[in-house]
């Protein structure tokens, strides 16, 4: 009998849902449900609640859990063999905060199949909305926490990165300050991640090691919860807070509520839930050292693996837990497509094909006209005044500028990235902008390394049912190998490996360090 796996991510926007058939090396159903239009009753746009205060960004989790409730039936309906599912894992949207109260633990434990999971959790909530990653409204908390902990350099040294208002351990603090009595009503602090798993299995479930990082309140070497960084942030905090464990462990059967409601396998385990981004990695096979992806979207955001923990001293990068056991990193550039786009759009070039040719036109290294594209404020390096600076290049020659963003945004990549001191073998490339073959040979060409395009849809959902293939595995006495587990579902495009030409790439080594020179400059510029 086919033994099918289901990975689940509860994203900002939508919940998605992928089961896998591991024997098979096969993808058997996939689905997303849209938060807006599946749940209208919850009033959120874009997944989030409307509010005053732009820098404040709430969601409301019993639309997560009534996401789950409506994912089984559409399962169900749809004829997936959820008699056949033997383990489930998942994934969330990365810093995020359920607050439950003394009720939550016997609530968990008897889930009425009568009732929705909605009306199971009235009166559960400690807090009735949730701050999630788009929420900036905690510059104060960030501070206050960063000052505790010695400064940038060793927040990030000791968490994995320096503080930021979109983390955990910031929000939680704010929520101390603001609302003592609400604060002091809870009983446990749960991430978007398990939250969801704790309904899953009936019980308050672990954090992960790869979600625990994005909250500032983990040990980034020690994995467990910092004593210091708890401290610094609000009292009886380190008794709110779960243990921690790999994403993948057995938390217990999935809860009778499941089995009885919608056909479950009863045999089924619930495992440990992690972020949404931790999970892409496994989504996009990596899982070992060296392993670089890098996604090419609105933002660009790098993904690199290293076995040994190592963190960004300027707090630019953020180092996390992997699920394969190692560490993962995360980079994100603001100035992504919105930035290719700006130059297309500023010289009115009809489309990307013509934008290609004019960049071919030019000479690799753009005989040193360099470019720093700060058309918003950016993330890496920290600008938060936009601005777009040229040195030794005229704004008026379309060709030169054309190349000149391309060679800024993988130059920056590579220099922002030296931290970590990863030589990637390979970069897997993901992302609208990663059928633009000129930008894929500066890639190659500035990083000295093949690139490979991969289509994964679904990368986080699709990463946590391999998370659940390798937790079932592990609890049955066997000994999973994580590249055989990956291998049959994150193959890159056939054909479309890009090799990086080697005089080109010493044209670049020398192009880093006047580029590095030139975004100093720019940084200093009034």
């Amino acid at each position: 009998m086919a033994k099918l796996f289901l990975g689940l991510d509860s994203s900002t926007q939508s919940l998605s849902a992928v089961v896998i058939d591991l024997d098979a090396n096969k993808v058997v159903y996939e689905k997303s449900l849209n938060f807006d239009t599946a749940l209208p009753q919850f009033k959120t746009k874009n997944g989030v609640l409307p509010g005053r205060d732009p820098l404040v960004k709430h969601s409301p989790p019993l639309m997560w859990a009534a996401a789950l409730d409506l994912m089984f039936a559409t399962m169900k309906k749809d004829k997936v063999a959820l008699g056949k599912i033997v383990a489930i894992s998942g994934c969330g949207q990365q810093h995020g905060s359920v607050y439950l109260n003394e009720k939550a633990v016997e609530v968990l434990a008897v889930l009425d199949p009568k009732k929705s999971l909605v009306e199971n959790l009235d009166g559960v909530l400690a807090r009735k909305t949730s701050p999630i990653w788009m929420d900036s409204s905690t510059a104060k908390e960030c501070a206050e926490i960063r000052k505790k902990l010695g400064g940038i350099k060793f927040t990030a040294s000791r968490t994995g990165s320096d503080t930021f208002e979109r983390f955990t351990g910031p929000q939680i603090r704010k929520f101390y300050k603001t609302e003592q009595k609400s604060y002091e009503k809870t009983l446990h602090i749960a991430l978007v991640s398990s939250f969801m798993a704790s309904l899953l299995a009936g019980k308050i479930a672990p954090i992960d090691f790869g979600d625990g990082a994005g909250t500032n309140l983990m040990d980034i070497r020690k994995k467990n919860w910092n004593h210091d960084a708890i401290k610094a942030t609000a009292p009886s905090l380190i008794n709110k807070l779960p243990p921690l464990m790999d994403a993948g462990s057995v938390i217990g059967p999935v809860s009778p509520y499941f089995v009885q409601k919608y056909g479950i396998n009863p045999e089924a385990l619930a495992t440990v839930w992690t972020g949404d981004n931790p999970a892409s990695v496994i989504g996009l096979g990596l899982v070992k050292s060296g392993q670089v992806a890098i996604s090419l979207g609105t933002s660009d955001t790098f993904f690199g693996t290293m076995q040994k923990c190592l963190t960004d001293e300027n707090g630019e990068g953020h180092v996390f837990g992997s699920p394969a056991g190692d560490y993962m990193t995360l980079i994100c550039f603001k100035n992504g497509s919105l930035a290719r786009e700006k130059i297309r759009d500023h010289y009115k070039i009809a489309d990307w094909k013509k934008f290609g040719a004019l960049v071919e036109s030019t000479p690799p290294g753009n005989g040193e006209k360099i470019l720093v594209p700060w058309f918003e404020a950016e993330i890496v390096p920290r600008v938060n005044k936009p601005g777009i600076h040229r040195f030794d290049l005229d704004e008026k020659d379309v060709a030169a500028n054309c190349r000149a963003i391309f060679e800024a945004q993988m130059v920056s990549m590579r220099l922002h990235s030296q931290w970590m001191q990863v030589v990637p073998e390979k970069i897997l490339v993901t992302g609208g902008a990663a059928s633009n073959p000129q930008l894929l040979q500066v890639m190659a060409d500035v990083m000295n390394c093949p690139v490979q395009r991969i289509e994964v849809s679904k990368s986080a959902a699709l990463g946590s049912a391999l998370v659940a293939a390798h937790g079932w595995l592990a609890a049955t006495g066997k000994s999973p190998k994580w590249e055989k587990i990956v291998a049959g579902f994150t193959k890159p495009v056939p054909g479309s490996e890009v090799k990086p030409d080697k005089k080109t790439t010493k044209i670049y080594d020398k192009l880093v360090e006047k580029y590095a020179g030139c975004e100093l400059d720019a940084l200093d510029a009034p």
